[in-house]
């Protein structure tokens, strides 16, 4: 006798046979798989999304641990594509699972995400990536899930998702909507961020203890390095997916 499959029978208790079928069938890219990004990968792998695209240019450093998924000592040098394709892996053998290794800027978009997902979340946390990727994906109407700035915050009844327009108390919203504005794109695409205040001063560092860190560094501004907690980043992944999971299961 053939053992049936229970993997996500509780969502099809709850969700019905026709959103499960939609989730299986979609198609979502993750771009970032740090903080947030991982615990998104999670919740769409275990929502039963079989078929990811998973974006990112950096390996695993010991200062991940604190709050990234992937993080763990026996994966400390790893890329962290490659540990997130063998987590998807074991949780769902049949989902199909494409990495792309790099740092994602305006000429790479759609060659990094792949031609149309049904929908992209934007994990990225440099400034300048994350406005090219989502001016392309806007300007080609393309849904997407922006999650902005966690890092400082830690009040959890405080992480909301409401469209661009409409995000206040971020100071990374706030600069990317700006940017958008000034490039023409609608702002009007939903975005997981924080009410909660920013302390003033914030308290930064600029810490470089891996290859990766160096690579952002390359790549532009001198970036400052804010403490996060990992239950409010892994809260805005988990809420992104959730978001993302709503889009698939209403999409006609």
């Amino acid at each position: 006798m053939v053992q049936q499959d229970t993997r996500f029978s509780r969502i099809e208790l709850m969700l019905g046979s026709e959103a499960c079928e939609k989730l299986r069938k979609a198609s979502v890219a993750v771009v970032g798989l740090g903080a947030v990004g991982s615990y998104a990968v999670e919740g769409l792998a275990r929502a039963g999304v079989s078929r990811l695209r998973l974006v990112d240019f950096d390996s695993v450093c010991p200062s991940n641990i604190n709050r990234q998924l992937y993080a763990l000592e026996s994966t400390i040098g790893r890329l962290k594509i490659d540990v997130a394709k063998e987590r998807v892996l074991d949780i769902n053998p049949s989902c199909q699972v494409e990495t792309v290794h790099g740092f994602i800027d305006a000429e790479t978009v759609w060659e990094f995400i792949g031609e149309y997902p049904d929908i992209v979340i934007d994990a990225i946390d440099g400034l300048n990536p994350k406005v090219d990727l989502l001016e392309a994906v806007r300007m080609k109407e393309v849904p997407v899930i922006s999650c902005l700035g966690a890092a400082m915050r830690s009040d959890a009844t405080s992480v909301r998702v409401a469209p661009l327009s409409k995000v206040h108390h971020c100071p990374l919203g706030r600069v990317v909507r700006q940017r958008l504005r000034r490039r023409g794109v609608p702002v009007d695409f939903d975005c997981v961020y924080s009410e909660e205040l920013l302390p003033n001063p914030l308290p930064v560092r600029m810490p470089v203890d891996a290859p990766g860190e160096e690579q952002v560094l390359s790549r532009g501004r001198v970036r400052n390095i804010l403490g996060s907690l990992p239950t409010i980043t892994g809260i805005f992944g988990l809420t992104a997916a959730n978001a993302a999971i709503q889009h698939i299961i209403k999409k006609q």
